[in-house]
């Protein structure tokens, strides 16, 4: 789809005979947002990957390395880097603010109109970032490519796979689209689609299903280009229970900010349908009769089925631009 109608229209420039003219905003195409946190041992290498790759495509780019208040060399090290990597500028926190934090400041200043968000380490094939600008390039009626993993390779593999996959079920669920990957960190999208939905970003890793659904909610096409991903470099930052038990919140907190209707009614019918059978038997059984738990039951159902108006009401009345995509013709 196209950019929000809200967003500034971005001037041209000539490119290489044989590539498409391509949308730049302060002189680049694309910026790189990097998250790093205590990476020292490998940074180096994916910049290096990152920036073999991007000058062999011919794009103009730059890299936005922020630095999350590492506690190890990662700083000394993409400062270094910069000294010699023209591309790329280093933006150091002097507190840990956490990925979603990161990515969100980084999308806010970043250069180029195509926003690109990868890992530093080594999980992700981001000798491919530009195969995911490339497509939103070309066709104009995608606004994010997200890198679809085949495989799982993170630390409690056992209990990721299943979890991963509910949370994806229940956001399929939810949202009435189909998601090969909900919370993939490679993904390329455009800047001036995503600025409404930036201030929803929560600073840990669901930041990256909180971009997905939101994208999602408001008709904005999203491509799934299938990829590797390798077993990272370094210590995980992840922690199973804490961060699936976020994941599943910011799910149902997106649906609820977009759509509380298909959180909250589904329950309310429920309760209602089931109070309703439960007092028709209790008068079979006892005539003009209705126990307080089959009470409790009904007015449960009209409560949350009054709250899920009210919000709903709230939704559609809140002027947020967000809400107002672009539409495409033909």
């Amino acid at each position: 789809m196209s950019a929000s109608p809200l967003a500034p229209q971005t001037p041209t420039s000539p490119q290489p005979t044989g590539q498409p003219v391509v949308p730049e905003r302060g002189g680049v195409t694309a910026t790189i947002v990097l998250p790093c946190y205590n990476e020292q041992d490998h940074v180096l290498a994916e910049l290096e990957r990152i920036t073999a790759s991007m000058d062999a495509s011919g794009h103009s780019y730059e890299i936005l390395a922020i630095d999350d208040a590492s506690t190890d060399g990662t700083l000394a090290v993409l400062r270094e880097a910069s000294l010699r990597m023209p591309h790329l500028q280093v933006l150091a926190f002097r507190r840990n603010g956490g990925s979603g934090t990161a990515r969100r400041i980084g999308t806010l200043r970043a250069r180029g109109e195509i926003v690109v968000w990868t890992d530093a380490d080594m999980t992700y094939p981001n000798e491919r970032i530009p195969e995911l600008i490339q497509v939103l390039l070309t066709d104009p009626s995608y606004d994010q490519v997200v890198g679809a993993r085949l495989t799982e390779e993170g630390t409690h593999k056992w209990l990721r796979v299943p979890a991963k996959w509910l949370i994806r079920k229940i956001a399929e669920r939810l949202s009435n689209q189909k998601i090969p990957d909900l919370n993939s960190g490679l993904r390329a999208f455009r800047r001036s689609v995503s600025l409404p939905y930036l201030r929803l970003l929560p600073p840990g890793f669901s930041c990256v299903t909180t971009i997905t659904l939101s994208f999602l909610q408001n008709q904005h096409d999203i491509h799934y280009m299938e990829i590797d991903y390798a077993k990272r470099a370094g210590t995980s930052k992840f922690h199973f229970v804490r961060d699936a038990y976020r994941y599943i919140l910011q799910v149902l907190r997106m649906i609820m900010y977009f759509d509380p209707l298909k959180v909250l009614m589904p329950l309310a019918l429920w309760l209602l349908g089931i109070g309703a059978v439960k007092a028709i038997v209790d008068n079979v059984r006892q005539p003009f009769y209705i126990p307080a738990n089959t009470m409790l039951l009904l007015i449960a159902g009209l409560l949350i089925a009054s709250m899920g108006l009210l919000a709903d009401l709230i939704v559609r009345s809140r002027g947020d631009s967000a809400l107002d995509p672009g539409v495409h013709e033909g």
